[in-house]
């Protein structure tokens, strides 16, 4: 029986990679994913056996991975971030199902961008949080911005993903709108782009300043929550903890 493992390998950097998801990339017979995650893993796996899709191409991809694995291979199918988490796990579990591929498929998690970027900016994830994408490719703007609206509502911190491309300019600016009815406009906004990759950078903003800011595809957007406060240049969300 073949054996197709979903692996989350982080941010990018071979040091943000589990030891489960090296191990796993390095005896898989092919390694399948997304052209710009293989090639990432190109620099650390140069002598596997890759396949690769562009953007857009995820369903093709996934029956691609299939049907290796259905070849009694081990089949390593990438994603960067972790796997379960705007990943590819669940497509693969569908098209498998959808093949009646008789395969086994494991799930092997990875350090997703939310980590990441909150780990740049010093500790502002220590309480509750909701992340959402804004990329509304296949799911309504309407939808979108209520799941902001009901993460405002609940005083949650908000990590975007997605948050502008060059179609999508606006978003972002709608959801600092959003969130600052519930909020002061003062609420410090961390920004971090190619979080545990080549090319890191950060800032700290204001939610009031949110719509001034560089962003694009490649950024995280951590908005914290009520209590969230800047401290020697570290962004910190307290967890309710009496010193």
């Amino acid at each position: 029986m073949g054996k197709l493992y979903v692996v989350g390998f982080g941010p990018g950097g071979y040091e943000h990679m589990t030891v489960k998801a090296v191990e796993v990339i390095k005896k898989a017979d092919v390694v399948t994913g997304y052209t710009t995650y293989v090639e990432m893993l190109k620099e650390f796996f140069p002598d596997k056996h890759y396949i690769a899709t562009p953007m857009m191409q995820e369903v093709k991809r996934c029956e691609m991975a299939v049907e290796e694995a259905q070849k009694d291979q081990t089949v390593a199918m990438v994603s960067s971030g972790d796997s379960g988490i705007y990943g590819m796990a669940g497509i693969i579990y569908q098209v498998a199902a959808e093949k009646h591929a008789d395969i086994e498929i494991e799930t092997v998690p990875g350090v997703t961008a939310a980590s990441a970027a909150a780990s740049v900016l010093g500790a502002p994830l220590m309480h509750d949080f909701a992340v959402i994408s804004l990329s509304d490719l296949m799911t309504p703007l309407d939808l979108i911005m209520k799941r902001v609206d009901c993460a405002g509502q609940g005083d949650m911190i908000v990590c975007l993903y997605n948050p502008k491309s060059k179609k999508r300019t606006g978003y972002v600016e709608q959801a600092a709108d959003i969130l600052m009815k519930y909020r002061d406009k003062e609420t410090p906004v961390g920004i971090v782009r190619h979080a545990g990759r080549k090319g890191e950078s950060s800032c700290i903003t204001t939610l009031g300043h949110l719509k001034d800011a560089e962003i694009d595809m490649f950024s995280v957007v951590i908005i914290g929550n009520s209590q969230t406060y800047v401290k020697d240049g570290r962004m910190i969300t307290p967890r309710g903890y009496r010193l």
